[in-house]
């Protein structure tokens, strides 16, 4: 980032599991150095902060001192938040709470709805966002976001909502596949110890492919129908038995979970 276009940024809850996260994805990629960035927690402690990071119990203070203030607090918790964010960039990663409540609750007219994920520490999350902001703005959320992995605007905070219960809850539903892969070969007799290194290479070899190869995940899905092999005859299976319906029907109550705790 350009010394011009250099923020001070502030985490409001920068000691919880996302928020903690989104801290070593903001120092990590370079969006701010350690005294550009205000944490705040209810007891003030550092942890295992990194040296000349500001930490505070007052997020009023955090509030004052900072362009950009990021609200990682659990949903429940947003009532009893008393801030003043007017002036301020406010980026929220809150489930469920909309931008018209933080705005109403925090003077903040500048609101960016958000969702990220613990990657963000490896600088790995997809952090989707929107809100109704100008250029510059704009260039600032994503700078923030980008720093800890990928980010996209999107069009609406339905999509948020669908995008906590997708990609929010890292490793999530991945693990739950990789859980039934590994669970069918231990039944089967492979020693779990083997298993678990088996199904770790596997989702990791996985996710750089689909991560760097042109196709998509459902052209990659085609392409090995097509090629009319084993995996063909497992993946025709899952389908005839409705894999889609289940991963379906699990989305959806993650999505009706988020719109019901964010009140």
């Amino acid at each position: 980032m350009d010394m011009a276009d250099r923020m001070t940024v502030g985490v409001i809850g920068g000691t919880g599991m996302l928020g903690r996260s989104l801290v070593s994805g903001l120092l990590d990629g370079g969006v701010v150095r350690p005294g550009e960035l205000w944490v705040a927690n209810r007891s003030g402690a550092r942890g295992d902060l990194p040296e000349g990071v500001r930490v505070t119990a007052d997020a009023s203070e955090l509030v004052a001192a900072c362009d950009v203030v990021i609200l990682s607090v659990p949903p429940g918790h947003f009532d009893a938040l008393e801030i003043d964010a007017s002036g301020r960039l406010v980026i929220s990663v809150m489930a469920g709470v909309s931008r018209d409540r933080i705005a109403a609750h925090t003077g903040a007219s500048r609101v960016a709805r958000a969702m990220s994920s613990p990657a963000a520490a490896r600088r790995l999350a997809f952090s989707p966002w929107c809100g109704e902001l100008d250029e510059a703005d704009r260039a600032r959320v994503a700078a923030v976001l980008g720093a800890c992995g990928t980010t996209a605007e999107v069009a609406d905070e339905a999509q948020i909502e669908v995008f906590t219960a997708l990609t929010g809850p890292v490793p999530g539903f991945v693990a739950q596949f990789a859980a039934a892969m590994a669970d069918y070969a231990t039944r089967r007799g492979v020693a779990p110890e083997v298993v678990d290194m088996a199904m770790r290479q596997l989702f990791l070899s996985a996710g750089e492919m689909l991560a760097g190869d042109a196709p998509t995940a459902q052209a990659h899905v085609q392409g090995m129908i097509d090629y009319a092999g084993t995996t063909a005859a497992g993946l025709l299976a899952m389908q005839a038995a409705g894999v889609q319906q289940v991963v379906d029907e699990g989305l959806d109550a993650a999505v009706a979970r988020t719109r019901e705790i964010g009140g």
